[in-house]
This record gives structure tokens, sequence and C-alpha cells, in this order.
């Protein structure tokens, strides 16, 4: 089999500049990912220096790199702590669904779109990035940090939000009945519903399914699990990201311990591509003529985000400092609304550049912002209640 030359030297220079760049970041005690989701927009269509024999891996890892930042994250929790913290968020979803998506349906309403295009901005501007955010706290050292429970039940309900949202959607956008649609809900409700039961009930016979004295049988078998229930997740309009941190949810004790160790180098690697195809995405030229509606709308959200945040720390009893670090950790968008784009984004003609230059500023406003809030990133203790039954982690 004869690889091709484009393509090993595309990576290799990519993985490289990658490498400089997240070490001039740590040096400073800063995140990354600015940094490599701008040098996604330098080497993509429109670009500096275009890559086009990589485009197809980069996307493609991106998808894992979502799915491996949620099942490692998944790892640090307690399936049954976080079930109650989820009932506990269900008015911090309502406020925040009620802030985020109401910005999105008036801008869209404003510049002229059908109910379709309303639909679909007000969807893009109400769901944060499950995967940026997952970094983020991982990179500053959060994951023990009490506002931390809050933030992920705010992430994943919105999760499931869009198993009922991409349905309706997806059937709309492409001229479907409502009984189809209705058909879709139904169908992602319940494979929600289902998934979060087995997690629950059954769970802890996952860790003996998968659990294997050899670090390699390890890894191939919880990946390969995870890589399947993330793509029945989607199958039925689910998130691939719940999938994968349901199963890092029911993995517990030394398992869980040895699965965040021999796969974290994989994360890091496929989460660096993830941020790169988010750059990739984007071609600068077609969003200069939306910048300043991508911009004002990017303004409104940051705060509607941001007092999201403070309101679901509010509610576990988060100090000041917490919740400044919650409503700021909220506020990048990313995977899902460009997805939403996908479904509809060619029926409108600015509704695709408006929401990747959108996406492409909280993408970069969001970590700079989490970063410089609530005080410099530090090597904290996971919380005793989020780590029943688990070692701390090395």
């Amino acid at each position: 089999m004869r690889t091709p030359v484009a393509l090993l030297l595309e990576l290799g220079v990519i993985l490289a500049a990658l490498s400089v760049l997240g070490t001039l970041a740590r040096r400073y005690t800063l995140s990354p990912i600015p940094l490599y989701l701008l040098t996604g927009l330098a080497v993509g269509e429109g670009g500096i220096a275009p890559v086009p024999a990589a485009g197809a891996f980069v996307e493609t890892g991106a998808a894992i790199g979502v799915i491996l930042l949620l099942l490692v994250l998944g790892l640090e929790f307690s399936l049954a702590e976080f079930a109650v913290g989820m009932r506990r968020h269900v008015p911090s979803a309502l406020v925040d669904a009620a802030l985020n998506a109401a910005p999105g349906a008036v801008a869209g309403w404003l510049l002229g779109m059908d109910g379709i295009g309303i639909l679909a901005l007000a969807g893009a501007t109400y769901i944060s990035s499950s995967g940026i955010v997952a970094r983020l706290l991982s990179d500053l050292h959060r994951l023990g940090n009490r506002e931390t429970p809050a933030i992920l039940s705010v992430l994943v309900l919105e999760d499931l939000a869009m198993a009922l949202y991409l349905p309706v959607l997806a059937v709309l956008a492409s001229g479907g009945l409502w009984w189809q649609a209705i058909l879709g809900v139904l169908a992602a409700v319940g494979a929600v519903l289902a998934a979060f039961t087995v997690s629950y009930r059954w769970g802890h016979h996952l860790g003996r399914l998968v659990s294997h004295p050899d670090a390699e049988q390890l890894l191939l078998r919880v990946l390969g699990l995870t890589l399947i229930v993330a793509a029945l997740a989607e199958l039925v309009h689910a998130s691939a990201a719940v999938g994968a941190f349901l199963v890092g949810l029911t993995l517990t004790g030394e398992t869980a311990t040895r699965t965040r160790a021999v796969l974290s180098p994989l994360r890091d690697l496929f989460a660096a591509v993830f941020f790169l195809a988010i750059g990739l995405s984007v071609d600068p030229s077609d969003m200069v003529a939306v910048l300043p509606a991508a911009l004002a709308l990017a303004a409104v959200t940051l705060v509607t985000k941001v007092v999201t945040g403070r309101y679901a720390a509010a509610r576990d009893g988060v100090g000041r400092r917490g919740r400044w670090r919650a409503g700021t950790a909220l506020i990048a968008r990313g995977e899902f609304s460009l997805v939403i784009v996908g479904l509809v984004g060619t029926m409108h003609g600015t509704l695709g550049p408006l929401v990747t230059a959108y996406v492409f500023i909280l993408a970069i406003a969001g970590p700079v912002l989490t970063r410089f809030v609530g005080g410099p990133p530090r090597p904290s203790k996971p919380a005793p209640e989020l780590q029943e039954g688990r070692p701390p982690a090395s």
C-alpha cells in the first residue's frame, strides 16, 4: 500500500507546528486552543498555506477528538452523583435555552431569514462546545472545582436538547412532514433514556467487561466500545459526545484510572486535530461581509452564557469567583453549531458564513476569557463527592 507523500508531509508539518504553538501557550499558562484554531484558519481553504491532502484525515480525526475528550472527562466523575446534579440543573437548562436561543432567533428575524433559518440560528447560538469546554477544564486544572459539576450538567442537558432539536430541524430542512419530525424526536428521546437507564442500573458490569491487565487490550476494548456507543447515539440524532461521556461515567475504580492513563495521549492528539478542524472549516473571505453581525451576536450571547453559568453555579452554592469561572467556561461554541449549518446552510446564503464567523469568534474568546477570569490555572484535587469509588488521577 502506497501512502501519499503529500498527506504525510502536510500532517507532519501541521503536528510540528501545533507542538511549537502548544509549548508556547503552556509557557505563558494559556490554553493552546486559540492558537490551534488560528492555525486551522491559516491552513484552511482561503488561508495562507492550504493543506488539501490532509483535509479528510483532519475531518475524521476531529470527530474522534470530541468523543475522546468527553470519554476522558466522564472518567473523572461518578454516575450517581452526576445524575443528582442533572436533576438539580433542569432550571439551569431552561434559563440557558431562554437566554441563548432568543438572540439567535431575533437575529435571524432581523436578517430576513425564513422560519427554518431562524430556528437554525437559534440553535447555533444556544449550544456551547462540549469539546472545547472539556479541554479547557483539563488545561486549567479545574476538573475538581466546585463549579465544574454545574458546567457539565448544563453541557449534557444542552446535548440532550439537541436530541430533540436536530431531528426536527433535519426534517423541516428537507421538506418533510410534521409526523416524521415527531417520530424522530421520540426515537431520539427513547434512545437517550434507554442509555441512561442501562448506564445507571447495569453500568458497574461494564468495568469487568473491558478490564484487562494488558494496556493494549484495555485501550482497544474501551475505545471500541465507546465508538460503537457514539455511533448508535448519532444514528438516532442524539449526541456522540453524550454517548462517550456515559461510557466514561460507568467506568470506576482502577479501570477508570488505568483507562485515563492509556487514553490521555490519544485524547490530546485528536483534540488538537478537532480544534484545527474548526479553523479549517472557515474561509476568511466568506466572513468579511458578515463580520459586523457575527461580532454583535457574539457580544450578546457571550453575556447571556456568562449569566447562564453564574446561575447554574449559584444553584450549587458556588462562590463569586467560581460563578464567573462557570460563566466564562460556557462561552465557546463549536461542533454542534457547525452541524446545524451543515443541515440547512446551503438553503440560506447568509447563515453559513454568519455561523462560522460567530463560532470562530467565540471559540477564541471563550478560552481566553476563561483563562483570565477566576485566577490562574493551578493544580487542584478532585472533590471527594465526585470521585466516589475512584482513586485520584495521577
